[in-house]
């Protein structure tokens, strides 16, 4: 029997709609490609065929999980089937129609009925008009929805095996780098695109904003990643773009926050919800997998420390447009607040003037700290003059001045805390466990309540304990780690230093952690303020005299290790 609908007096029969779905997990479990979408619609051609169904219409959807119905192929069959366009609908077997349980049964069992449209399921047999099958379709959406959920735990367990054995996990090549031709698992720097990234990191360091740095790329005509992706042939998974030269403020900060650039594997910075809400969830960085040494650098993991340091302390200008070289790192030493860059129209460039932000006209809680602009640039650039001469020509005092500040922990103490901040996470996790084991014994009878809530309180009173005790450990060794990594920017900066005439915003950033301008303090006559400056790594650097200077060389003489500056 034809089933037709009838349009300003014409007969329009209506579709059947085979409907055809593989999904990326699909191909990696079945290699003999059984389930491939030629296979599938040839099977319901076939079946259409010994059955005389007509006017047939596929509806495909191709590397698209079934753990959801949003899927553009299955939506358009949707929309039409409730347009009343569509009589039946015909899959291979039920996993291809969809792998959870719920909305599987509702659209088979009461949504399709009531539209008066037959469901067909080749494989199961399962024929909604003849009733063929359907006390058993609950079953078998079941055992659909427990398999992919089987698949997701295996995926997972294959990500953890690699990611364990110092493989990288995900697949993703970050703009800047593609694969090698010889060995796809391995990148290889894409010079132009990586020339791109070095510009953005070197515009971060002389203090531009992601949006400044957007902005600039667009006026110099830099392709956005897309547009260079397509200008050298290569497939991309981006949106569509109006403008190739239109940098967004999100794809700047995510090279900029990107840790591969420095050479190495992240593993694990996202998740999702769970096998069937596919929706992204961004892990905290103590949970990524840092696998260092696996392709070559673009940006020195100083430079990208450093990055990440002054982008936690982001510096606005002013509403003249201007802002200060050292815009972000001034602060008053008597009540911590950051120091206000004073700029206007009616001030010339001589007058811009710095105050403590908790002065308000006197009002405040604070004195006003004050100290003009273009004379805090004299004294820093003097300073870097100064620390620059003394580093190019007694370097090893200049180290063993540090190792004396004890700025880094010495090597035994360093691996101490780290066996302890290991032992006690390892003590954690086990924690977890024993806490689950408490919990069955208590539900199977083996543990009285009594007993259960005593053993509960001291595993969680211990992983209390122990959580803070790793999270201070972990933080001191961090922070021990990027004092190290300081000292190494601010060596190499203070190397290529010969001649220093003008402070830049880089050179700044780079050597500067910083400045405390102190109350101003009249006496002969005069305003006398005082300035002081904490280099990066290094701290407040008193350049010693020469008689300090001979005898520091004589030390190191008489014990060589002792200047070298270990973390």
């Amino acid at each position: 029997m034809t089933t037709a609908n009838k349009t300003n007096g014409q007969t329009e029969e209506k579709i059947t709609a085979l409907y055809c779905r593989l999904s990326v997990d699909d191909v990696k479990a079945d290699a003999d490609e059984s389930n491939s979408i030629t296979n599938q619609k040839q099977i319901l051609q076939d079946y259409c065929k010994k059955c005389g169904y007509g006017n047939t219409m596929f509806f495909v959807d191709d590397g698209i999980s079934g753990t959801s119905f949003e899927r553009s192929g299955f939506q358009q069959m949707q929309r039409m089937a409730e347009e009343g366009k569509i009589c039946r609908i015909i899959v291979k077997d039920l996993s291809r129609f969809g792998r959870e349980q719920v909305e599987a049964g509702r659209l088979t069992q009461i949504v399709y009925p009531s539209l008066g449209i037959t469901f067909i399921s080749i494989q199961e047999n399962v024929n909604s008009s003849t009733g063929d099958g359907m006390e058993m379709l609950p079953f078998y959406n079941i055992f659909n929805e427990w398999y992919a959920a089987q698949t997701s735990k295996k995926i997972r367990a294959v990500w953890q095996s690699k990611a364990e054995h110092g493989e990288r996990v995900s697949p993703t090549v970050p703009f800047g780098y593609k694969k090698s031709e010889s060995d796809p698992k391995q990148w290889v720097v894409d010079e132009p695109a990586a020339e791109v990234v070095k510009r953005i990191y070197a515009l971060c360091l002389a203090g531009r904003g992601p949006s400044q740095i957007a902005r600039q790329l667009e006026k110099e005509q830099v392709l956005i990643p897309s547009a260079y992706y397509e200008s050298v042939g290569r497939t991309h998974a981006r949106k569509e773009y109006q403008n190739p030269y239109a940098w967004e403020q999100k794809t700047i900060v995510g090279i900029l926050e990107n840790r591969q650039y420095t050479g190495c594997a992240v593993n694990f910075k996202t998740t999702t919800v769970s096998y069937k809400v596919h929706k992204t969830i961004y892990k905290p960085k103590e949970e990524h997998q840092i696998i260092p040494d696996m392709q070559e650098p673009i940006i020195s993991e100083e430079q990208w420390l450093r990055v990440q340091e002054l982008r936690e302390n982001r510096r606005r200008p002013t509403k003249t447009g201007r802002a200060s070289l050292f815009s972000g790192l001034v602060y008053c030493p008597d009540c911590g607040a950051k120091l206000h860059f004073c700029a206007a129209k009616s001030l010339k460039r001589n007058q811009e003037f710095w105050r403590c932000s908790n002065y308000k006209s006197g009002r405040g809680k604070c004195q006003i700290h004050y100290i003009r602009d273009v004379v805090l640039e004299r004294i820093v650039l003097e300073a870097v003059s100064n620390l620059a001469d003394f580093v190019r020509c007694y370097e090893p005092v200049f180290l063993y001045m540090l190792a004396k500040k004890n700025n880094a922990m010495r090597q035994k103490e360093y691996k101490r805390l780290q066996q302890a901040v290991d032992n006690g996470t390892k003590r954690i996790r086990e924690i977890d466990r024993l806490i689950e084991r408490v919990f069955e014994q208590n539900a199977s009878g083996l543990l009285s309540d009594e007993r259960f809530a005593t053993m509960l309180r001291k595993y969680e009173q211990e992983q209390k304990t122990l959580t803070a005790e790793v999270a201070e450990g972990q933080k001191t060794l961090q922070n021990a780690e990027q004092k190290a990594v300081d000292l190494r920017l601010i060596l190499r900066t203070l190397r290529e230093i010969t001649d220093v005439k003008e402070l830049t915003p880089t050179l700044v950033n780079s050597l500067i952690e910083r400045i405390e301008i102190h109350n101003n303090d009249k006496y002969d006559g005069h305003c006398h303020v005082k300035v002081d400056i904490y280099f990066t790594a290094a701290g407040m650097i008193d350049i010693p005299t020469e008689k300090e200077i001979r005898a520091m060389m004589e030390e190191i003489r008489e014990n060589p290790q002792s200047f070298k500056f270990v973390a």
